[in-house]
């Protein structure tokens, strides 16, 4: 009798020992030890594949890197140059001014902001400076002076200019803490993208100024006329502090150009761009180059054994 015999027989009833000779216990990690040392190898051989790979990618990014357009930001950085009017007035008036249709008191930043990022800003700014061929440079022949192509429901139009000048030339951020505004402007040339930058606070102030103008010179227009009209001394008072306000404000507006912002940091021709990154690109071209190459290495590993 084997000794498994009498081990089976000296075992409770109904169960069996299962014996594993060490051999098969080390058998997963040994498979995986030659697995790893399999791959490795298979990548080792087909090191000059991977380098001839990852050079292509290399080369091709360094060369994207140095022929892309280079884009330049230039700031300005703006403070909001709200209308100062006095709380005690906007307390004591407010229900009359309302019901007069009368505005007290500044609007803030928040409707220069949302004027500045308006499309019919964007669309004027394009119109005025004639920024259609510029955008689209390489749909216009200027030699010709019109859109290359024969359809024109393909030429690009004022929609398309403002969408792409919201998409990549504008920018516009607000500090919630200081309140301060940032006007961004990305172009390939750094002149043009101060003068840009510079040119549309100048226009914004000068847009939301006659607007304001025209506001209280029509406010003021009717409250002389209601003035005139009123019999009791008390509504008679009112309308006068309320005329005095909208009078305040048009002196006010015509005194100040910088009436929406007042510019803390005019825009200049930056020197160095901000895009493309030619280091980042040049390191991503070089990984992606590197991990196509042993990807195409081990598929063709794994391939022949395969068919071996």
């Amino acid at each position: 009798m084997t000794t498994e015999e009498k081990l089976h027989q000296g075992s409770p009833a109904g169960q069996r020992l299962v014996y594993v000779m060490p051999e098969q216990a080390l058998g997963g990690l040994h498979d995986d030890h030659m697995g790893l040392r399999e791959l490795w190898n298979a990548t080792w051989r087909g090191k000059w594949l991977i380098i001839a790979v990852t050079s292509v990618f290399t080369v091709s990014a360094v060369t994207y890197a140095l022929t892309a357009s280079q884009w330049y930001r230039a700031e300005v950085v703006l403070a909001p140059a709200e209308e100062e009017t006095s709380a005690s007035l906007g307390g004591q008036l407010g229900g009359l001014a309302a019901l007069a249709g009368v505005s007290v008191g500044g609007r803030g930043s928040a409707e220069a902001i949302a004027g500045l990022k308006s499309r019919e800003f964007a669309r004027e700014f394009i119109e005025d400076f004639d920024l259609l061929p510029v955008f689209f440079a390489e749909k216009w022949d200027s030699q010709q002076e019109r859109w290359r192509g024969d359809a024109p429901e393909e030429w690009p139009d004022v929609r398309d200019a403002v969408r792409y000048f919201h998409e990549n030339v504008l920018e516009v951020s607000e500090d919630g803490q200081t309140r301060m505004v940032t006007l961004g402007v990305e172009w390939t040339q750094p002149e043009l993208a101060a003068e840009w930058a510079n040119a549309l606070v100048q226009r914004l102030n000068s847009r939301l100024r006659e607007r304001a103008l025209r506001e209280a010179e029509a406010n003021v227009a009717y409250l002389q006329s209601e003035f005139a009209r009123a019999n009791v001394v008390t509504l008679q008072q009112s309308i006068g502090r309320l005329l005095e306000s909208e009078l305040q404000k048009l002196m006010l507006a015509r005194g100040n150009d910088d009436f929406a912002f007042r510019v803390v940091d005019a825009a200049s021709p930056p020197k160095q761009s901000v895009r493309p990154k030619r280091t980042l690109i040049v390191l991503v071209g070089t990984f992606l180059g590197g991990a196509l190459g042993v990807f195409s290495v081990l598929i063709v590993h794994l391939i022949r054994s395969e068919q071996k």
